[in-house]
């Protein structure tokens, strides 16, 4: 499972050089690029599909796909948002496997990674947390493509909207009008919620609540 968020993140240069190495041959540079930038991988895998073993399958399938084509790579670009265009398209075509959509139970594990995370060791919040993650799931797993991916991108993993935009292939715009109409979808699916104050180290979820909060007033 990937580390708690807040992780620091690896200076550009360094990426840049590690990149490098790896197109030169030297194996040990890309696993460290793996090192990096695995967690992340895996959790966007995690959140599209909501299954751990397909998400661990995502992760080491989409640095195998990127080791085969860093030829491809343009410098302009960043490592981390390449490699995550790569599972983004891995986790769609998955979904498309799997036809069916999955509900969002209480065992998610999108939802028992979050709470381990936000509960900080008390019971009764880990709880509480677990029933109303557990219907931000449901709501969030109901937005249709590639709406739901732009949430998970930009509300859960944190990306810029230009960052976003570079994954997902589409104008800043898009993004900004994607975020916009899934905060007033999830809204009137959550209805009002109680506000919850985010911390620099809570889960993508706990962040991703104050905004549906706000988006509704």
């Amino acid at each position: 499972p990937p580390p708690p968020p807040g992780s620091p993140k690896p200076p550009p240069g360094k990426v840049a050089a590690l990149v490098e190495e790896a197109r030169a041959g030297n194996q040990d540079a890309f696993s460290e690029l793996i090192r990096l930038y695995r967690h992340k991988v895996y959790a966007l895998a995690l959140y599209l599909t909501g299954d751990t073993q397909d998400a661990d399958d995502i992760a080491q399938d989409a640095f195998l796909v990127a080791y085969k084509r860093l030829g491809e790579f343009r410098a302009e670009s960043e490592f981390y948002t390449w490699v995550y265009r790569i599972a983004l398209n891995l986790s769609l075509n998955m979904q498309r496997k799997n036809v069916r959509r999955r509900a969002a139970p209480l065992d998610d594990p999108r939802v028992t990674l979050a709470v381990q995370v936000d509960a900080h060791g008390d019971p009764r919040r880990a709880a509480e947390l677990r029933v109303n993650y557990s219907r931000l799931m449901a709501a969030l797993d109901s937005l249709k493509e590639p709406m739901r991916s732009t949430v998970v991108l930009v509300s859960i993993q944190g990306l810029s909207h230009d960052q976003a935009a570079s994954v997902l292939s589409c104008s800043v715009g898009t993004v900004a009008w994607r975020m916009h109409r899934a905060r007033q979808q999830l809204a009137e699916v959550l209805g009002p919620q109680p506000p919850v104050a985010p911390c620099d180290d809570d889960s993508g979820l706990m962040r991703l609540l104050p905004g549906w909060v706000m988006s509704g007033k």
